[in-house]
């Protein structure tokens, strides 16, 4: 169903996107138990889920991870699709690994521009989303990863610092689809 200047669907990757990669607690097969969210990741997933946005995660990893973290704090269940590479069988940036999140959705690659990616790997998030014309929006939160481009498929179309900030950057976005 396409909606005139409306997002279709909002992917989020989850280490330093959602949760906060130096808090967590693993266990010895890799499995996170427990992690602590970045300030504000919960509350701008409930506020897209409320108003009616199709939510993705789209992450590399193992499934016990997420179901773990995002199943504690009441996050697990507000995603619409899980495209989850121990389950896809690739990683990021490969496209599959986004379509796996768009397919179910029958999201079709003309409006791939009306879907947002949120991720804090330039390498990953970023160059994959940019392939495929999708959103690419990131997270500069961690220190932990590259924060300069490699190529041009790695530079975002936008940069937020925190995850409520994503809620203008969608603002915007929706704005000039209606052009």
């Amino acid at each position: 169903m396409e909606r005139n200047g409306r997002i279709e669907l909002v992917c989020f990757d989850f280490g330093d996107t959602l949760a906060d990669e130096a808090t967590e607690r693993k266990d010895p097969s890799g499995i996170t138990l427990e992690a602590e969210l970045i300030p504000g990741a919960a509350e701008v997933v409930r506020e897209l889920k409320a108003r009616g946005y199709p939510l993705a995660l789209v992450a590399d990893g193992l499934r016990g991870t997420y179901v773990n973290v995002l199943g504690h704090y009441g996050l697990w269940d507000l995603f619409d699709v899980r495209a989850i590479s121990e389950e896809v069988g690739i990683e990021k940036p490969d496209a599959r690994m986004f379509k796996a999140a768009l397919d179910p959705l029958r999201i079709p690659e003309n409006q791939y521009d009306r879907v947002i990616m949120v991720g804090n790997n330039l390498s990953r998030d970023i160059r994959g989303a940019n392939a495929l014309g999708i959103v690419s929006i990131w997270l500069d939160w961690a220190p932990r990863r590259s924060k300069i481009p490699a190529d041009v498929l790695e530079v975002p179309d936008y940069t937020i610092k925190l995850p409520l900030e994503l809620l203008d950057v969608i603002e915007a976005c929706e704005k000039a689809l209606d052009g």
